[in-house]
């Protein structure tokens, strides 16, 4: 059987704790993603879809519940170990593509290896390059991402997000802003990645179509699960 990349048990979050405001936006969450696992989330504005998958994405922290990503409990761990877990186990593709725009799209890719290293080294060339090769962009490797359509830059960040092969993806609206063929190309790219690669994703969309070729779909409710 696959193993876990994320494991919430009765996960909590609420803002201005211990303040006449405080508010509850997710009410004891559980959820388990296996492995190889692409999976939709649903529901509408203002539901906790957004909260939730900064707390997958270790963006943000729970109140309360435990977290587990790709089999290490988050809750004691310092900021530097939650960055360092995130940068090795979790790639991100956001609505906005959130590109460097001076920077072409090789070094878009190149991104989170140099971060990590904290210097250069020849092999990020090959991987980047290797990468958009995958993602059917080579010939505009040196492009700059604003000279790019939308559904290319889309693919740049795809391939930016696997950068540094971590078992976990998590794709916040990234057909949004795309017209339907746009859409629907870096859907199936995501599926391509999903299944080469045994990669988890948590795929946030409002479209039905799309979440409807997804191995599952949750929704979110008023900051509830429902399944």
């Amino acid at each position: 059987m696959a193993e876990p990349v994320v494991s919430l048990r009765n996960v909590h979050k609420a803002f201005n704790l211990g303040r006449p405001n405080e508010t509850e936006v997710l009410h004891g969450i559980d959820l388990t993603l296996l492995r190889g696992e692409f999976c939709a989330v649903m529901g509408p504005s203002g539901s906790g879809k957004s909260t939730l998958l900064n707390i997958v994405g270790l963006l943000d922290r729970p109140s309360s519940g435990s977290l587990c990503i790709a089999g290490a409990e988050t809750s004691t761990l310092d900021e530097h170990a939650l960055t360092r877990l995130r940068g090795h186990n979790i790639g991100f593709v956001f609505q906005y593509h959130n590109l460097l725009a001076g920077f072409s799209a090789l070094e878009n890719v190149m991104m989170p290896m140099l971060g990590d290293a904290g210097f250069f080294k020849e092999p990020m060339v090959q991987r980047a390059d290797m990468l958009l090769d995958s993602v059917g962009l080579a010939r505009w490797r040196d492009s700059r991402v604003t000279e790019l359509s939308g559904g290319q830059q889309q693919r740049v960040a795809v391939a930016r997000s696997l950068a540094m092969d971590p078992p976990l993806l998590l794709a916040d609206e990234p057909t949004g802003n795309l017209d339907t063929q746009a859409a629907d190309a870096v859907f199936e790219l995501l599926r391509k990645v999903n299944l080469a690669r045994g990669m988890a994703i948590l795929f946030v969309t409002h479209n039905p179509a799309l979440a409807g070729r997804c191995d599952r779909t949750i929704r979110v409710v008023d900051g509830r699960l429902q399944a």
